[in-house]
């Protein structure tokens, strides 16, 4: 599995993020930053260009899916895994239409929301090379 280089990890929760950093590295080496508001996310994504962002749905001020707007259109392919501690459908919904690759639970279990973590980053990022 190819792991991208560096990956934004969007919560306003710090023990979450604690959390799902610990995840990441388990799937191997990358270069992770931290944004707690949908404000930071923003900003970081600006300067930063992750290859992946991890994005909290529930935040104070900017929720997820203002900023899952906000990045894409810094970025029509930036690639969004949603966050949630709900499994509100009409809300996974409404932020994979908008472009989110997909969406992991936060009360999933550990070895589920990393084989969700890997299936997801390999459809996104272990594509070959067209041929020339």
């Amino acid at each position: 599995m190819k792991l991208p280089s560096t990956i934004l990890l969007v919560d306003d929760e710090p023990h979450i993020r604690k959390f799902v950093g610990l995840l990441l590295r388990q799937l191997g080496p990358a270069r992770l930053v931290e944004a707690g508001s949908g404000a930071e996310a923003v900003a970081a994504y600006g300067v930063e260009r992750p290859d992946l962002v991890l994005l909290d749905v529930n935040m104070p001020g900017m929720d997820g899916l203002e900023t899952l707007q906000r990045l894409r259109e810094l970025d029509p392919e930036c690639v969004v895994i949603m966050l949630t501690s709900l499994a509100n459908r009409q809300t996974v919904e409404e932020a994979l239409a908008l472009g989110a690759v997909n969406y992991i639970r936060k009360d999933t279990p550990k070895d589920e929301i990393l084989r969700t973590l890997t299936e997801t980053i390999t459809a996104c990022f272990d594509q070959e090379e067209p041929a020339p």
